[in-house]
Formats: structure tokens, sequence, C-alpha cells
């Protein structure tokens, strides 16, 4: 006994009768196959009893050779299996209930079986044949030939992208794509990107393709997805519905667990136990990766769940004290992994995190749902949280080079503070946006950024966030060539660090007037500078910031001649970057240990350095980098 599952419209009943046809004409079943559609998602789903009367009736038992008692029949029904010795396939299709079938199941091994379900048959010893929606080039297949009766239809191989969009809005799910190739048959004076156009505007996109898809497919079934998707929703216990329902209001791709648990208020136990049943459901998917247990919900199924929500008063007020119970969850644990990237020495032990790895691996795990929980910062009743979330994510986006997505989160949250008189958040905002700007190589509009955010500093009076502000905005001006305007700013910033007496952001200012003063030409200015940035970080237990002043000091001492101390600083720095899993950093390093041997003429060395410094660079998600460090270790002997 076989059982084919997945969710409604998956193509479960097309595979397994593809299968039956491919099967008999190899002559596996000369007994032929018998099939039965029992309708298990319909309002009246087919018992077993009438079942077996329609399997009698495919045998040739009618009429007056049909006993009159049900006993009878299902004796009957077993009696011909038995006697009929030439092996038979029986597909039992669209169960949604082990007692519409058990009772149909041959009493001999002569036979094969092959059931087919939106929900898996778990409690019995059947080999499972679980169904994923279609890869994206199958997908693209399935409308191409479909289109393909009619020789003049060339909008596949005329708008691939279109078609590709499509089939992604389509969910790569066999029903919907039917859907839509009967759209575009009926449409045929229209392109593909109209559709596209069309699906993208709506709400719901089952509506549209609902409102296009009139008609049946090859087996006399309706094309309308959203019937599938409610049958399946209503034959769901009030706690499983509820779940589905506050998961397609869950940010990312795929949930994990926990968040799961804080969105519908339970342990994780009961979020665990109710995820699985909607999993053996075909109305969620079990993943794999990421941080701990995670979940994905099918784009159609979300969009589904979105619009009873939103349909509902009373839905609609639970899903939102839902999405404050995630905010809630995402702002502690977010807030404590950024306590951990950040900690120093002496500070207390953030929550749960014991080390940045662990920290790293969480923020991994949950960054699509962290970052999109951010954009609920445009409406008024989540805007304050959300800001507090986007506060815990800058260091983080910044260190895993997620420059995107630290624009985004910045700017949703500089627009939610300014809209609800949040000063200060403004303020924090506008720095992650300008470093976020720096970062993705946008020099001219970080200056802007940064000094909105001083001046926003200097009208509240905050003369540490004002220091920051400098610091930040003088390291923009140096990366947009304007020295002399950032040694000036770099210097105001270490005046106020100096007065407030914070020795850990005194470090990196001094650090960042090295860096400068080295490019301004004024070499000996820099070294010292850079060498009263190491004894600050010292001094603070700031080791990371130690590492970068460690490879600056060896810029600089190179730039003077220095060539073998420069050597020997790149080398603590690189103790210090891998000891961080800092990947960028020490691609860096290794860049810069890689030119100090070309100085010493080494070319062997160099050539090694700068194929380190590739693999490095990979690791931490720059390409470019990596591919400029082998074009450079290729012209080494």
């Amino acid at each position: 006994m076989s059982a084919v599952t997945g969710m409604g419209g998956i193509g479960k009943t097309a595979l397994a009768i593809e299968a039956a046809h491919r099967a008999c004409a190899k002559g596996w079943f000369p007994g032929g196959t018998l099939f039965v559609d029992l309708r298990g998602y319909d309002d009246n789903p087919v018992t077993a009893d009438q079942a077996v009367l329609a399997l009698l009736d495919a045998v040739g038992v009618r009429g007056q050779e049909l006993p009159k008692t049900t006993a009878r029949q299902y004796d009957a029904y077993q009696g011909h299996l038995s006697e009929h010795r030439a092996r038979t396939l029986l597909i039992l299709d669209n169960a949604s209930d082990p007692a519409q079938f058990l009772p149909l199941l041959p009493g001999t091994d002569n036979h094969r079986v092959l059931i087919t379900s939106r929900d898996r048959p778990d409690s019995l010893p059947l080999r499972v044949i679980g169904l994923e929606t279609l890869p994206e080039d199958e997908a693209a297949a399935l409308i191409t030939t479909a289109l393909g009766n009619d020789p003049h239809d060339d909008r596949p191989s005329r708008e691939p992208e279109s078609l590709r969009e499509l089939t992604a809005l389509c969910g790569h799910l066999p029903l919907a794509l039917q859907i839509a190739a009967a759209m575009l048959r009926r449409r045929r004076h229209r392109d593909i990107a109209s559709l596209v156009t069309e699906i993208k505007a709506a709400e719901d996109p089952t509506a549209v393709l609902d409102n296009g898809g009139r008609g049946t497919d090859q087996y006399g079934r309706s094309l309308a997805l959203r019937p599938v998707l409610d049958t399946s929703y209503r034959r769901l216990a009030p706690d499983q519905a509820r779940l589905l329902r506050l998961l397609s209001l869950a940010p990312g791709a795929t949930t994990s667990t926990e968040a799961a648990a804080a969105l519908g208020d339970l342990d994780e136990g009961a979020a665990t136990g109710l995820l699985e049943d909607l999993a053996a459901a075909g109305l969620v998917t079990a993943t794999r990766t990421g941080w701990g247990g995670r979940w994905r919900l099918h784009d159609l199924v979300r969009a589904f769940g979105v619009g009873l929500v939103a349909g509902d008063v009373g839905l609609w007020e639970e899903g939102e004290l839902a999405r404050e119970r995630l905010l809630g969850f995402y702002v502690r644990w977010a807030d404590a992994a950024d306590d951990r990237l950040q900690w120093l020495p002496g500070r207390p032990e953030p929550e749960r995190f014991g080390d940045r790895a662990g920290a790293l691996a969480w923020l991994d795990g949950e960054r699509a749902g962290l970052v999109g929980a951010v954009q609920w910062a445009s409406e008024e009743r989540h805007a304050r949280q959300a800001v507090r979330l986007a506060r815990c994510l800058g260091v983080y986006l910044r260190w895993r080079r997620y420059f995107d997505d630290g624009i985004a989160v910045a700017r949703a949250a500089r627009e939610a503070a300014h809209r609800t008189g949040d000063r200060e958040g403004e303020a924090i905002a506008w720095i992650d946006l300008g470093l976020a700007l720096q970062d993705a190589g946008r020099a001219g509009e970080a200056i802007d950024t940064h000094t909105r955010a001083r001046d926003l500093y200097r009208a509240t009076g905050d003369r540490e966030g004002e220091a920051g502000a400098w610091n930040n905005l003088g390291n923009a001006l140096g990366d947009a060539g304007r020295i002399e305007e950032a040694i000036e700013a770099l210097t105001r910033a270490l005046d106020l660090h100096q007065a407030t007496g914070d020795g850990r952001l005194e470090g990196m200012a001094w650090n960042n007037l090295g860096v400068t003063l080295g490019e301004a030409g004024r070499v000996e200015e820099a070294i010292e500078a850079l060498t009263r940035a190491l004894d600050l970080h010292q001094a603070t237990g700031n080791r990371h910031r130690e590492g970068r002043a460690w490879n600056n000091l060896g810029v600089t001492l190179r730039q003077a001649g220095r060539v073998e101390e420069a050597i020997e600083a790149y080398g603590k720095d690189l103790e210090i970057c891998r000891e961080f899993e800092d990947w960028y950093g020490t691609g860096q390093t290794l860049s810069n240990l890689a030119l100090a041997h070309k100085d010493l003429d080494r070319p062997a060395e160099a050539r090694a350095y700068y194929l380190q410094a590739a693999d490095a660079y990979t690791h931490a998600n720059a390409p470019n980098k990596a591919a400029d460090a082998r074009t450079r270790a290729d012209t080494l002997p």
C-alpha cells in the first residue's frame, strides 16, 4: 500500500492516474485498475459503504446480483478480489479519513493499493510519497505545454521573465498554474505581463485566478483554488485553524517554532504539536534549515489566511494581538543578541546567548522575520516596538553585510520615530541609515544622513550622541575624499568623547582620525593616533576594535616604509579577526599582508595571502572582493 499526500492542488490525483496508466501499459496489472473518488474534502464525503457499491458496480456486480445488506456487499467485494488472481491496482482517491478506505483494502497481498490524501495517514504502515510544488523550470514548462496547442502562441518564448514571475505568483502549485494557463488561453491577445500585473494588484491572488479560471481540468474537476483551500481549512480543529491564520501574518518565508509559539501565545511544545498537525494536513511544510525547527507556509495558503483575518473584525483583532506578541518576542531576543555582539568585559552578561556564535546563529535564522517585522513600523499600533527592534539590528546587519536590509530597516524606523515624536529613536535611525549607506558605497548620501543625526542630537542636548554623529560624519567625509573636512569632524568627535569620559568611544575616534590622517599623508601623526586608539581599546577590553586598530596601524607603518613592523601588526589583527569570525576583516588583513610581502619582493608569500583573502571574502559574502584578490594572485608567480 502506498499513499500520495500533499496540499490541495498539488497534483496527487494526476500523478496517481498517470502512474496507473504507465504501470498498466507495462503489464504490471493484468487485472486492470479500480478507481473510486472518495471526495474526502467535500461537504458530503463518500463513505466506505457507498464506495463499495461503486467498486462492485465496476467489477460487474449489480442489479439482481448485488447483495441486499452492507455486510454481504463487503463479502462479495472481498470475495471477488480473493478469487480474481490477476493482480489489480486499487486507487482510492481523495481520502480524508482512514475510515473511508480501511474496509476497502484487499484481504490478500496479491493486489496493490494507491491512496491519495491531503492528510498524511501517519497511523498506518504505508509507503508515503509527499508531493511538493514544482521546481521553477517545470512550472514554466507546464504553462508552456498548456499553451503549445496553438502554434501561433509564442508568448512563453517571447516573455520568459514574465512567465517566471507568473509561476512564482502561482506558488509553483500545479492547480494554480493550470488556472493561469487557462486564463492565458482565453486572453490570447494579451501578453503574460498583463496577467502578472493584475495578480500583483490584487490583495488575494486566488480571487484573480478563480475569477478567470472558469472550467474544469481533464478529470472533470473545477479549476478553482479557493474552494480547495477552504475545504482544507474547515476540516481543521479550532486550535489548528487559529494557528494557521496567525502563521499567515508572520513576516518572512519561513517561521521558527518559537516565533510561531509567540504568535499563538503557546508554549513551544504545544506549538510544535499543532504545526505537525498542519504539516500532516499539507498546509505547512517543515524545513530543517535555520535556528531550530522552521515551517514554511505556501504563498497561496498565506494569502488565504490573510484574507480570512482581514474579512472578520474579531479575527483581525486576534491577529493584531498576535503581531504584538511576535514583536515583543523579537525585541527581547534581538536585544539580547545585540548585547552579546557588543559585549565587553565588565558588562552584565546578556540573557540567553552565551557567545557571539549563538547570537549570530539566532539572528541569521530569524533575519527575514526580523527585517519584515520592522516594516510594521508604518502602522501606528506597532510603531514604537518596531523602532526598538530596528535599533537592535543595526550592528548585526552591518556585521553580516546585509546592506539593503540595513537601509530598509533604518528608513522604516526613521519614518516611524519621526511620526511618533521619538527624537532619540529618529537620531539612532539616521545613524544606522548613514552607516548602511556608507557600507553600500553611497558616501554622499551618508554625509547627509549623519548631518541630520548630528543636528538632532544637538537639539536634544545629547553630547555623547552628537560625538558619535561627528565620528560617523568624519568617516563618511573621508570616504567621499573630503579629507580635511573629515579630519575636522573627527577632531570635534574626539573632543566631545574626551569631555564625556567614554574611553571606548574615544578609542574609536582616535582610530578613525588615525586612518584619515594617514590618507592626508600625515603619517607620523597617524601612527601616534592609532597607537592611542590601541591603548584605549586594550584598556576597555574592546578586542575586536583593537584588531581593527592593529590593521590600520599596519597600513600606516607600511606607508612609512616600516614594512616588517606592518607585517607584525597585521598578524595581531589576523588573530583577532579569526577569533571573532570576522571574515571580511580577515580578507582585508590578508590582502594587506600580500601587499607587504610584495614590497619585500616575496611573490610566493604574497600570492598565498591573496588566495587566502579570496576564501575569506567569499565566506564574508563579498564576491567582488574575492574576485579581485584572485586576479591579483594570478599576476604573481
